[in-house]
């Protein structure tokens, strides 16, 4: 059978094989019944792109390629999600590889996907105690997502201090006397969330604050034991409140309590800090802050428009010249280190609210939302 040409589809459709050429790399520039003759005629007649063509004649794909860690966590999903819809809406495709938690194989998928011409790639990486970005010269568009960094670049972040600091607010909201904290604060992310505990608790020194500085923060197991641990405590030693540093560890210290016959959020209310669906499925609905995984998919794909569309900021420098400072712009793309935080929010779930009580303490906590 003869390879179908995009000429073939032209004629075919009684179009022109510019407005083919228009239909598969500039859809949006076709009127929707346009669009939709020659998509019909694609499908019928089997035409197949020439990618590999494309490339050797040096243009760029119409894809955006997204390197995440893992595929066992609801935040990096719902990264995929939200980068996947925005990618669309401006008409690129997006091809996601999963780094299955090895560092090399991180650096192969994003190598592969800027030798295959991507417009412009995005990685979460994988967490790290002292991460800074591995290639410092790229030849695509790259947004780091789920990180802060200093060093120039384009990153998209969950304001993970603040995440702490909502929790804590409910805490004390709940009327909270011994708060313990679970996970070690081994990552950035977690490190600012503990924080951000502390920072929300500086105001009631009334309210005992205790950090368990163990536990695996992906591992339900660890949680389990920790909360056993608790469990065993006489009850004025008992803490009243229990946050993991991750839905995972929060989960394992419900399920641990509720096994030693303490009552979930009866005695001990217990929340998590990292918005994980996929820790969800205990028996008592867990309480979360959710960093908007959606949101950050979706603003990474933003940035990298604005570096394909040469929107880019310049970066604002502040130098001194004699006793007098002085304000300049440099333009140049290695210097600017752009930054977006993006604002977690309050999942409140029974683990830690009785029956009885209202919304009302949440509405009170608009103010860190």
């Amino acid at each position: 059978m003869a390879k179908v040409k995009i000429s073939d589809v032209a004629r075919e459709a009684g179009v022109s094989l510019g407005t083919v050429s228009n239909a598969l790399n500039h859809p949006e520039k076709l009127r929707p019944e346009t669009l939709k003759l020659i998509n019909e005629t694609i499908s019928r007649l089997g035409y197949l792109p020439n990618q590999s063509a494309r490339q050797l004649a040096g243009g760029a794909t119409k894809s955006f390629g997204l390197v995440l860690p893992r595929l066992d966590h609801g935040f990096s999903l719902q990264i995929a999600s939200g980068a996947h819809n925005e990618a669309r809406k401006h008409g690129y495709d997006l091809l996601i590889a999963n780094a299955d938690n090895d560092d090399i194989l991180e650096d192969h998928y994003l190598r592969y996907f800027m030798g295959t011409q991507m417009s412009g790639v995005m990685v979460q990486p994988m967490a790290s105690p002292d991460w800074h970005p591995a290639m410092t010269k790229m030849p695509v568009p790259i947004v780091h997502l789920d990180i802060h960094c200093s060093e120039p670049g384009y990153y998209v972040a969950a304001d993970n201090e603040a995440q702490g600091r909502i929790i804590a607010e409910l805490a004390i909201a709940r009327g909270a006397h011994h708060i313990v904290v679970v996970g070690r604060a081994v990552f950035m992310q977690l490190t600012l969330r503990v924080l951000g505990i502390h920072k929300a608790l500086a105001l009631h020194p009334d309210i005992k604050i205790e950090v368990i500085d163990a536990g695996e923060w992906n591992t339900a197991a660890d949680g389990y034991g920790i909360g056993n641990q608790i469990a065993e405590r006489p009850a004025d030693e008992r803490p009243d409140f229990v946050v993991g540093l991750t839905d995972v560890l929060a989960s394992g210290v419900v399920s641990a309590l509720v096994d030693k016959g303490i009552s979930v959020p009866g005695q001990v209310r217990v929340a998590g800090c990292d918005g994980n669906p996929l820790a969800w499925s205990g028996s008592v609905p867990l309480t979360t802050v959710a960093p908007p995984g959606y949101e950050i998919g979706r603003k990474g794909v933003q940035l990298l428009m604005e570096q394909i569309e040469n929107k880019a900021p310049a970066k604002i420098k502040h130098i001194r010249v004699g006793s007098a400072a002085r304000t300049v712009t440099a333009v140049a793309a290695e210097d600017i280190n752009r930054q977006e935080l993006v604002r977690p929010f309050l999942l409140e779930r029974a683990s830690t609210r009785a029956s009885s009580q209202t919304d009302a303490t949440a509405i009170n906590l608009g103010a860190y939302l």
